[in-house]
């Protein structure tokens, strides 16, 4: 069970971070201090760096927490489903447990909004990707072991989860920058890209 002096802790992480998404999106990035963000707490600049090792730290802390929830997911999956399939439930199903995820931290619309600052802030975006990189490892050795691979010697579970962290990169971006940014929005438009999954890299693109 979670102790009181546990649960302090995680308000006060909370709370920082949020100070540091609510900073970053309304002033940038690179303009934003640790000590500002400490100072919208009410806390040192030694009390921030107990929960954080910095500004990139904090920044992407909420989509490290959406990774991982993630990837959980993935290993959650029913033994039955193929690979494919279940990266896509493991998506499609965990957007309620990534959404609270998110909300316990702060509001869907300023995790949107964070999200355009790392994609226009380059050590932010280069940190993003290097992190989804071993999360897309992670996730292919997690496949690799459902389906008794060696991950090493058979190419598939990378293949695979490299199709699909592309698909999913394009669709939280266009979900970032359109007007319907409710949950059964982003259901809908990750369905949607999936389902072009086969047609994109088989079919003929041309109209008849």
């Amino acid at each position: 069970m979670e102790t009181l002096r546990e649960r302090k802790k995680q308000r006060t992480r909370y709370a920082l971070l949020r100070a540091a998404l609510e900073l970053f999106t309304s002033q940038g990035y690179e303009q934003t201090t640790v000590d500002e963000i400490a100072e919208a707490v009410d806390v040192s600049q030694r009390t921030f760096f107990r929960y954080f090792a910095g500004k990139e730290e904090a920044a992407l802390a909420l989509t490290e927490m959406t990774l991982a929830r993630f990837v959980e997911a993935v290993r959650d999956r029913p033994r039955h489903e193929a690979p494919m399939e279940a990266l896509r439930q493991a998506v499609l199903h965990g957007w309620d447990s990534i959404s609270e995820v998110v909300e316990s931290v702060a509001p869907i619309e300023l995790y949107l909004r964070m999200y355009r600052v790392i994609e226009s802030t380059p050590v932010l975006l280069a940190a993003h990707l290097r992190r989804s990189v071993e999360a897309e490892e992670e996730i292919a050795r997690v496949l690799a072991r459902r389906e008794g691979l060696d991950v090493d010697a058979d190419p598939r579970p990378r293949v695979a989860v490299a199709l699909f962290g592309g698909v999913m990169r394009v669709t939280e971006r266009q979900w970032s920058l359109s007007e319907d940014r409710s949950l059964a929005g982003i259901r809908a438009l990750t369905s949607r890209y999936l389902d072009q999954v086969g047609p994109a890299l088989l079919g003929s693109w041309r109209a008849a």
